[in-house]
């Protein structure tokens, strides 16, 4: 029997999308939030109910604490670690309640489902999604006691308890939408040698933590295509492969290229935009992960790609194209060169400019149903 069952009713239920991180040009530094043309959701979803004792489910609360239970459903859950301790709806739920505490509120006794839907360790924000949803569904169950900074403050510490340290690329774009660029400060003031985020909830002098990029242009108009190969590459090894130290030109060189990608962006300058998509830090280092790579790149240029690269730390692959026609060129080639096994897909994507949001009923459905018949 599959496990794409009817889902029962939730009295909420949010999505959080896919997101790719990097763009090749803005290393840790840009994330964008992506949804397939076809309609189908490409996320994971947490469901928020209230607490009532079920079958299966035991209450994981200590004595005393409100009720807490979880439940995991979806294609990958399985992939997921059995410790909950590890598993970050449940860390995140113990963020959330620590901050409520500190406002002197107590969580509500709850149950949470989480539908995961994202192969883990793909480089489509596997891990942000799970975060994402879980905050923002909490976050609306306990009527918005966090600000927008806070959540993503606490988005990026979960993010980092999965790398290694905190960064904001994949979190930010699916938490709030569209193309988003992070502020450096983002990962200074809160390294693992600072106090934690909880402590300072209090502070009215939050940093910025992320600006949204302009998408009224022609770049915002492109098709991404994203094509996962069914391998994983983890995040933290896709980190150790990188060099400790860089070159005075390849910084530049970088630097360079994320400066005039900014600008193409508010000047609507479509080639200058994709003609700066080129990485020189990361992904000559990571693409010895990556499925025939050698010939990757070739190939999808060939077949009318403007640009490609690493989604992320990989190995999930992107090309962008001006048009249905050649976007769909480029699905074959994925699935001629790049995909090793039936667990790899390749979606036709725009830009997701809505992020994380609560799905009716019937969304919820749709979502389930679709990913079943997407792997069947």
């Amino acid at each position: 029997m599959s496990q794409y069952q009817q889902p029962q009713q939730h009295q909420l239920a949010i999505f959080a999308p896919a997101t790719s991180a990097n763009l090749s040009v803005g290393f840790d530094l840009l994330g964008l939030a992506l949804s397939p043309v076809s309609g189908q959701l490409l996320g994971d979803v947490v469901a928020v109910d209230a607490y009532h004792e079920q079958a299966g489910l035991t209450n994981l609360a200590a004595q005393g604490e409100p009720a807490l239970a979880f439940q995991g459903k979806g294609l990958f859950i399985h992939k997921l670690s059995p410790d909950l301790k590890k598993n970050l709806v449940i860390k995140a739920y113990d963020l959330f309640k620590q901050a409520l505490e500190q406002q002197g509120k107590s969580v509500k006794p709850l149950t949470l489902t989480l539908y995961k839907a994202m192969p883990v360790g793909s480089g489509l924000g596997s891990s942000s999604a799970s975060v994402v949803a879980t905050l923002v569904a909490l976050n609306q169950y306990h009527d918005y006691p966090l600000s927008q900074n806070q959540m993503l403050l606490f988005m990026g510490q979960l993010e980092g308890s999965v790398s290694g340290s905190a960064h904001y690329d994949n979190v930010a774009p699916s938490y709030l939408g569209g193309l988003q660029l992070m502020f450096p400060a983002s990962y200074a003031r809160y390294s693992q040698a600072e106090p934690s985020p909880v402590k300072t909830l209090g502070n009215s002098e939050q940093p910025q933590l992320t600006l949204s990029l302009p998408l009224d242009n022609a770049f915002g108009e492109l098709y991404f295509v994203l094509a996962y190969p069914g391998t994983v590459v983890r995040t933290e090894d896709a980190r150790k492969i990188l060099p400790d130290h860089y070159s005075r030109a390849q910084i530049i060189q970088q630097t360079a290229l994320m400066g005039n990608f900014v600008s193409a962006l508010y000047s609507n300058d479509l080639a200058l935009a994709v003609g700066c998509l080129h990485d020189v830090v990361a992904e000559p280092y990571r693409e010895t992960l990556l499925p025939n790579h050698q010939v990757l790149r070739q190939a999808l240029y060939q077949a009318g790609a403007l640009a490609c690269g690493i989604s992320g730390s990989g190995p999930t692959f992107y090309a962008l194209a001006s048009d249905q026609d050649t976007a769909e060129q480029l699905v074959t080639t994925f699935k001629q060169v790049y995909l090793q096994n039936e667990q790899g897909f390749v979606h036709i994507c725009k830009v997701d400019k809505r992020g994380a949001r609560a799905l009716s009923m019937e969304e919820l459905t749709a979502f389930i149903a679709t990913q079943q018949d997407a792997h069947a």
